[in-house]
């Protein structure tokens, strides 16, 4: 699709208007044509609000959640840049969008206790906007408890329709009233629209979006929809504009990357879309997430060996070491399938760096399925782990599951395996001790101005005396001191 100009949709679709209605006329049919109409609009209608008040305004994107919520953050601070906000980092600015997740329950929890100091802010300041987004948004009782005890936000919507921000603005300018568009499920896939990168040197790309695992405790499938993959033309004309924008690295993002392409019309797997990505000039780092065991191919892990452009690190959820509790989660694996992984991947790429999640206390654990996950990680030896404790998550087959575990129980066996997480990953990053390793410099170091920090191809972090020339660039250094977690080092 033709991307037409900011300047082009000015001149071709917007004529000068002073009531705002009235200048939603005749908008494109054809995205991304329309939101860059309506940025216009938004544009205007901003211009004089800042104009009434004598000062820019404001707006501040508050992100829960996964590295798909952080990717569309990056989008909706583009689209506000675009119409003419200052961004900002706090919640006292003028325009405050939160992008909710739900994973958790908690974190719903923390959303609401975020809108209850925000109505104190609204009755302050009657011009203040306060709109939300994501996952959280794509529950049905969530919204109703919105409409009923939190009437003073203006915009709600999905994770189906984060492009349409500029439109719902634009719709709430003219209507004065909340604005709710949540879509249940699409087949939609609108990019090319302004994105606001955290670092000009690397990015996530989208590859696909949803998920058809259903695992018996995650309410992603349902609020994030079905797996529908984006063209892989469009996925490397993205990554060949972002480098042509100085990124060297990318992140390829999706619930499942490892079944890309299969919901496409001319099917494609992973493994081909990276070898065809691997080509691209310029792009010196590939990484992505998140994969399931199921679907990890031999293919993949032969383009992960071949390919050195692809990071030796790969993120490889667990969730637990018992095929028994596997299996009421409804991972479609058992531990003798995932160690079998671990060994191809080991045999493939000998030094390469593997993390997991887990969770403990999943309902129906007993204590030797629970020794079955420390046995896992021990024979695997994760750089690091996220381990959790299981948690009810209203909506999801394992909430109504019987033989919930006692919270004693579980803390105790988490205290247990965090132990031995921490004792595995320290000695696993302790491997590189002494070796000269490309580090990719990504900031100066928060504690000492005197250093920057980056990282590995493994994902581990390196701090080494350096200046901000540095960032952005692929530096060789001597990994000098292992500090558990991270090391200390100097240029090679």
């Amino acid at each position: 699709m033709e991307k037409v100009s900011e300047k082009q949709m000015t001149t071709d679709v917007i004529e000068e208007q002073t009531d705002y209605a009235a200048w939603d006329t005749h908008p494109p049919d054809a995205e991304p044509q329309r939101q860059f109409y309506y940025m216009e609009l938004c544009r205007r209608w901003l211009k004089e609000q800042q104009d009434r008040l004598g000062r820019p305004l404001t707006a501040a994107v508050i992100t829960f959640g996964c590295q798909m919520n952080a990717r569309d953050s990056e989008k909706l601070r583009g689209i506000l840049e675009n119409i003419g906000y200052e961004m900002s980092d706090t919640e006292a600015a003028d325009f405050v969008i939160y992008n909710t997740c739900t994973v958790r329950e908690n974190a719903n929890l923390r959303v609401y206790g975020r809108l209850g100091r925000m109505k104190h802010e609204k009755e302050k300041n009657p011009d203040k906007r306060i709109a939300l987004c994501g996952c959280m948004m794509q529950e049905s009782e969530v919204v109703e408890k919105l409409k009923k005890s939190y009437r003073f936000v203006d915009i709600i919507f999905g994770t189906h329709n984060i492009f349409k921000m500029a439109e719902l603005i634009f719709r709430r300018i003219c209507e004065d009233h909340m604005v709710i568009d949540i879509w249940k499920d699409t087949d939609m896939i609108v990019e090319d629209l302004p994105n606001d990168r955290k670092y000009s040197f690397k990015t996530g790309i989208n590859i696909m979006f949803g998920c058809n695992n259903f695992c018996s405790y995650c309410i992603v499938p349902y609020v994030r929809g079905r797996e529908r993959s984006r063209q892989p033309d469009d996925i490397i004309r993205e990554i060949e504009q972002a480098v042509s924008d100085g990124v060297v690295e990318v992140m390829l993002l999706g619930q499942n990357v490892n079944s890309y392409g299969k919901t496409l019309a001319e099917p494609i797997s992973f493994a081909q879309l990276l070898r065809r990505i691997c080509r691209i000039e310029g792009l010196l780092r590939i990484r992505f997430m998140t994969s399931h065991p199921k679907d990890l191919s031999d293919e993949l892990i032969q383009v992960m060996a071949e390919e050195p452009k692809i990071c030796r690190h790969l993120h490889l959820p667990l969730q637990s070491g018992s095929s028994e509790i596997l299996k009421r989660m409804n991972r479609r694996y058992t531990k003798k399938d995932y160690l079998e992984l671990v060994d191809k991947l080991r045999k493939a790429c000998p030094d390469i760096s593997l993390t997991t999640d887990i969770i403990v206390g999943f309902p129906g654990e007993t204590e030797e399925d629970f020794l079955e996950t420390m046995d896992v990680v021990e024979r695997v030896g994760y750089d690091s782990a996220y381990t959790f404790i299981y948690s009810k998550r209203t909506g999801t087959p394992a909430a109504v599951m019987d033989d919930q575990i006692p919270e004693s129980v579980v803390k105790d066996r988490f205290d247990r395996l965090l132990k031995k997480v921490q004792e595995k990953a320290a000695a696993a990053c302790e491997r590189f001790e002494g070796r000269t390793e490309m580090v990719l410099v990504e900031e100066i170091n928060s504690q000492d101005p005197h250093l920057v920090t980056g990282r590995l191809s493994h994902n581990l972090v390196v701090h080494f005396p350096g200046d901000a020339s540095l960032i952005g660039h692929l530096v060789p250094v001597k990994l000098t001191e292992c500090h558990n977690f991270y090391y200390m080092g100097e240029r090679a």
